[in-house]
């Protein structure tokens, strides 16, 4: 059986399948693995009782169950939760947007991998156009979502060492390359996988150097303002006419509902509607419906802000504590300054070994991180760097494992040390 280039590329073993391929083998295998790898949101208690009402409200009225299972929403989406969404960002968030400015997609991912192949890729004058990501590393995900080759590029951070075993990620702006051969500009705020938050003055630079290029700027939000609301620090909100702002419920605690929310120009919405038509026929509403209550009414916001939002901040005070005791002064480690997400990027100079070797060790020991070169996304060079890191999801397990796996991390980095 002969594969088109489209099936040998999207066949292939990529760093997104293994991360999936690790959760779905461990659930299966009957170990008891501790997952600490993948972006699963932590389970909240009150989160979820939330949810459980609304489903319970759903489940009794025929009509609103018929809507969830029986009927078809249009390509651009559910149309009351866009238009509750338009007026919860003009309201809460000043942006001049209406329900035309909006479109769900099946999840963040099915979004990315539209609007990447929007703006990049082979152009009918002949041209060929890549992604250009201010800094890496950037989101695992990213890395096969376009349909070519060579489809990103990206600069090299500048890192700023920080005091208490931190760094930070900086966007190195005299290496940044954006002219004829640049379809978009893509960030993550805050990033997966380091938990960065670019400043808003980083922000405001990369929109002037979109717009002076007439591309557009794409801010991945999924763990942003504001919903889920991940940011640890201060960062305003940023949409304009030339920017596109990727939301997510995910990280509100409903990954499996696959809900992404793309806020962009009408021209770039109308391209997205008539895509997801293609490709989906139409966006599940089991999402939509099950949040248009707490978007309505602007809770939403709130339970992000009251809720969620201390709950992983209550778990990285506890996971920093952790990783304090059990690296301890003989292994030369430092984790990013945690300004958002879930995760801790996790920095080891000089490894005698690779990341993807540690991974291996962990995997064979019951824990399951993601090796840090995944996150390299258009880094031509073999930088070093890209071999010393890995991602831990530190809000996925009960306390009791995440202090399990961290001391299994410990011992196998002390070990690769050591010799």
């Amino acid at each position: 059986m002969k594969l088109s280039a489209f099936g040998e590329k999207f066949g292939s073993t990529t760093g997104i399948q293994v991360l999936m391929d690790d959760i779905g083998d461990a659930l299966a295998s009957g170990r008891d693995m501790i997952l600490m790898g993948g972006g699963n949101p932590a389970s909240i208690p009150a989160v979820e009782a939330v949810f459980q009402a609304r489903m319970a409200r759903l489940a009794a009225q025929p009509e609103l169950l018929n809507q969830v299972l029986g009927s078809y929403d249009p390509p651009q989406g559910n149309a009351t939760l866009i238009n509750d969404l338009a007026a919860l960002f003009r309201q809460r968030l000043g942006w001049q947007v209406s329900a035309r400015n909006i479109a769900l997609t099946n999840g963040s991912q099915a979004g990315f991998f539209m609007l990447f192949n929007m703006f990049a890729g082979p152009f009918k004058d002949g041209t060929q156009r890549q992604i250009q990501l201010p800094l890496a590393p950037e989101y695992i995900g990213y890395a096969d979502a376009g349909l070519g080759a060579d489809f990103f590029a990206a600069a090299h951070p500048q890192i700023d060492q920080l005091g208490q075993r931190e760094f930070k990620y900086r966007v190195c702006f005299d290496e940044l390359e954006i002219g004829d051969q640049t379809g978009a500009i893509c960030v993550s705020r805050p990033t997966n996988p380091t938990g960065n938050v670019i400043t808003d003055e980083e922000v405001e630079h990369l929109d002037a150097l979109a717009q002076a290029n007439d591309i557009p700027l794409i801010i991945d939000g999924a763990y942003g303002v504001p919903f889920p609301g991940l940011i640890f620090t201060q960062a305003t909100p940023f949409w304009n006419q030339n920017t596109i702002v990727c939301l997510s419920l995910s990280k509100l605690g409903l990954p499996t509902a696959r809900t992404g929310i793309v806020v962009a120009n009408e021209e770039v919405i109308q391209t997205v509607a008539r895509t997801n038509a293609i490709i989906n026929l139409a966006s599940g509403n089991f999402g939509a419906l099950l949040t248009q209550e707490l978007v309505h009414t602007g809770e939403i916001i709130d339970l992000s802000n009251q809720v969620v939002r201390p709950y992983y901040e209550q778990r990285l005070d506890f996971v920093k504590s952790l990783l304090h005791r059990e690296m301890d002064n003989t292994i030369p480690w430092a984790m990013h300054k945690p300004e958002g997400t879930m995760f801790t990027w996790m920095w080891f100079k000089d490894l005698p070994i690779s990341s993807q070797e540690l991974y291996e060790r962990l995997k064979a020991r019951d824990v399951i991180v993601v090796s840090g070169h995944h996150f390299f996304i258009g880094i031509k060079d073999d930088w070093q760097h890209r071999h010393e890191c890995i991602r831990v999801n530190y809000a996925a397990q009960t306390p009791e494992r995440i202090e399990k796996g961290i001391k299994i991390i410990a011992e196998e980095v002390r070990k690769a040390y050591l010799g």
